[in-house]
């Protein structure tokens, strides 16, 4: 069961026009969410950056915050699910063929959940191997990378790059050849019990895991330095890891056929863990609240 634009229907009847922008030129934003035990974790900060997003692309999002947010537990209800992986989407809309967004006037919403899967284990335990790819970030002038767009076309390539060369993930460059980040992860990396991550000044999209683990970080007491830095920097790293919305905070094993010094590290055990502890003092207050 999926809901699209205002109502719960089947997969069968979810259908959308091929001449909706979203299809036709990647015209859209969208948001993944992991639920825990029946909660969506970091709900609003999800759709406060989804409603940022379509402000920077001039799309009208046609439901309140708060209505997404009762339509997304709506769509778990539909799927009888509890831990789930959920994507809401809106595009352009229905319109002609060409580009200007007036042709579409009224856009569309579609929410997702699946059952969320975990991850092999052997992930976590060992570490998994990435690459940094030829494939550049787009360049905020061109393509903000803070809009989380429909448009993956650049991530994709640098995904397609990294599996031939037998890579989990792809690490992208700036156009300036600073460290920017994953096709779908916020990368990190340890040095003399300093933890680094690129600066979102390179030009990378503000992951809200990512600052959840700098806050962690904090807490736990470790030094934290967002900056520029460039490909060697992981090379000399101690510990390495990538994290994202469903995958948490994954240990790094091996960087272009360089093994990382020790994986999964301490630290990067120690932020795991932390932000478990995150995620369940979240549900725990979302279910008494």
């Amino acid at each position: 069961m999926l809901y699209l634009n205002n109502r719960i229907v089947s997969e069968k009847k979810a259908l959308i026009s091929v001449f909706d922008h979203g299809f036709l030129y990647g015209d859209g934003v969208y948001e993944t969410l992991r639920a825990y035990k029946g909660v969506v974790y970091m709900l609003d900060e999800h759709i406060r950056r989804l409603f940022r997003s379509a402000a920077m692309i001039d799309l009208t999002i046609p439901m309140t915050p708060e209505a997404i947010r009762k339509a997304v537990y709506e769509t778990m209800t539909a799927n009888s699910q509890k831990e789930a992986v959920i994507r809401i989407s809106i595009s352009r809309g229905k319109g002609p063929l060409g580009l200007d967004p007036a042709l579409c006037p009224k856009p569309t919403l579609v929410i997702m959940s699946s059952e969320f899967k975990k991850y092999p284990s052997l992930y976590y335990q060992k570490g998994v191997k990435i690459a940094v790819v030829s494939i550049r970030r787009n360049y905020r002038g061109a393509l903000d990378p803070q809009i989380k767009s429909l448009n993956f076309l650049n991530n994709i390539l640098a995904k397609i790059e990294a599996k031939k060369r037998g890579a989990y993930e792809a690490v992208m460059l700036n156009y300036k050849g600073y460290l920017a980040e994953g096709t779908i992860t916020n990368i990190f990396f340890l040095k003399d019990n300093i933890l680094f991550t690129p600066s979102i000044s390179v030009g990378i999209l503000d992951g809200i895991t990512r600052k959840i683990i700098i806050d962690t970080a904090g807490e736990l007491g470790i030094k934290v330095h967002e900056g520029r830095f460039r490909q060697e920097a992981l090379c000399r790293a101690h510990e390495v890891f990538i994290s994202n919305t469903t995958i948490e905070v994954m240990p790094v094993a091996e960087v272009d056929d360089r093994k990382v010094r020790t994986s999964p590290g301490k630290i990067t055990k120690a932020l795991h863990e932390g932000y478990k502890r995150k995620v369940i003092q979240y549900i725990t207050h979302s279910k008494i609240s």
